[in-house]
């Protein structure tokens, strides 16, 4: 199975993710001159080579008109230096009569520009973009991912501003340097075609940004909309890291998100923002061949409780089980002045993360649950039905690594061991 895993330890910005993939082409040439003859006017993109912390990537500008577009991050001594705004063009939107700017890793408010004929000729609704798109010398399958893309920013709009999807307008999102970006990223992941996509926990950095009608705290209101469901940290980086340009695609595309999966490496991608941090300023890709037998990830949520009966543990364990848990257990410990405590350990999948720590508060005394992403091997499991003392029994068998074995089902063996009042060692 083709896998790629995109890693967004420094954010994830459509422009980054472009050059990121267009490392994984051997035929970058080709890809470019499509994006360059796909029929939007003005914009010309270029792929240089650039490097970061002494790594070596590829770094994607698209310029409308010749111009790129350069925005800021707030600083609370209101002013701004070189350093402070030397990234561009992937852009946030916003809603109706606003102004609002973002781009890649804290580019915002372009005002800076005036005089530039940047494509700020308006705010262009939802249909005016789909229009765009669908005159696009690209496949109508890219055409489509392209239009769901802005579909998730118009709905993370809409929620922001209390506004009708169909009535949201976009003003920086909607820029031709903005659909340059979601297009290409589209174009490349149809070429790349992986069966299985996987993104790591998004670091989204942290201060606050500057927009044309205010300042505004990362992540921005649509974009922390947009990652709503989605593993996130922030840090000590201060800017936008991901933006909304960035969050839509990687909501779009992903099939989970999670720690890099086993997988066999291929080909190494690394996409670079301008901006220089003490942390190398990429977004990374990997494409290969997922190990699919014997591996998967889990999440293990863990508290501790002292205040609550053996009864009241062994009820909520039941509980848990019941609404989706894989496993639940729990470990005799001593928590401090040498109180004797449980240990509670619930193992889940990343969908029923949210229900689950809602259901141990709800059913435990504790206060604080901590998480933590579990890679784990596992065994092939197959289940099929034997006959045992002339009934019908479930049997487990499982297989991987070197190994074979098989399990009758204890309930099925228990029932039958009433019925026919025999002992379980008689029934194996």
């Amino acid at each position: 199975m083709n896998m790629l895993y995109i890693e967004c330890k420094m954010g994830i910005a459509g422009d980054m993710l472009t050059a990121a993939l267009l490392e994984l082409i051997s035929d970058k040439e080709e890809i470019i001159s499509t994006l360059n003859n796909m029929g939007l006017e003005g914009v010309s993109f270029s792929l240089n080579a650039s490097e970061k912390c002494g790594i070596m990537g590829s770094h994607m500008t698209v310029t409308v008109n010749g111009e790129e577009e350069v925005s800021y991050d707030y600083n609370h001594d209101h002013h701004h230096d070189e350093h402070d705004h030397d990234h561009y063009h992937d852009h946030h939107h916003d809603g109706h009569d606003h102004d609002h700017h973002h781009h890649d890793h804290g580019e915002h408010d372009h005002h800076h520009h005036e005089g530039h004929e940047h494509d700020h000729h308006g705010h262009r609704g939802i249909r005016e973009i789909e229009e765009i798109v669908s005159s696009l010398k690209i496949p109508e399958k890219v055409k489509k991912d392209v239009i769901r893309v802005y579909g998730l920013i118009a709905e993370a709009e809409s929620h922001v501003h209390g506004t009708k999807v169909s009535e949201i307008h976009f003003h920086e999102v909607g820029n031709l340097d903005a659909i340059a970006d979601i297009t290409a990223v589209c174009l490349l992941m149809d070429r790349l075609s992986p069966d299985r996509v996987v993104v790591s926990p998004i670091h989204v950095g942290s201060g606050q940004v500057k927009c044309a009608h205010g300042i505004l705290p990362v992540p921005t209101p649509a974009t922390a909309f947009l990652l709503k469901g989605i593993p996130t940290y922030s840090g000590d980086i201060r800017g936008e890291l991901c933006t909304p340009t960035g969050a839509a695609l990687a909501k779009y595309f992903a099939s989970e998100f999670g720690p890099q999966p086993v997988m066999e490496i291929s080909s190494i991608g690394y996409g670079m923002g301008n901006k220089d941090f003490p942390q190398a300023n990429c977004v990374r890709v990997m494409l290969g061949q997922s190990v699919e037998k014997g591996s998967d990830s889990v999440i293990e949520l863990v508290c501790n409780l002292d205040d609550m009966t053996p009864e009241e543990v062994g009820f909520a364990t039941e509980k848990l089980m019941e609404e989706g848990a894989l496993d639940v257990f729990t470990t005799s410990i001593y928590m401090k002045k040498n109180r004797p405590g449980f240990m509670l350990t619930v193992l889940c999948r990343d969908d029923r993360k949210e229900h689950l720590v809602q259901m141990i508060f709800k059913h435990t005394t504790t206060i604080g649950i901590r998480e933590s992403i579990c890679s784990r091997y596992i065994l092939d499991r197959m289940e099929t039905t034997a006959e045992i003392a002339g009934e019908s029994v479930r049997v487990k068998n499982v297989s991987g690594y070197g190994v074979s074995r098989s399990k009758a089902e204890y309930d099925d063996l228990a029932e039958i061991a009433r019925k026919k009042d025999l002992g379980l060692r008689d029934l194996k």
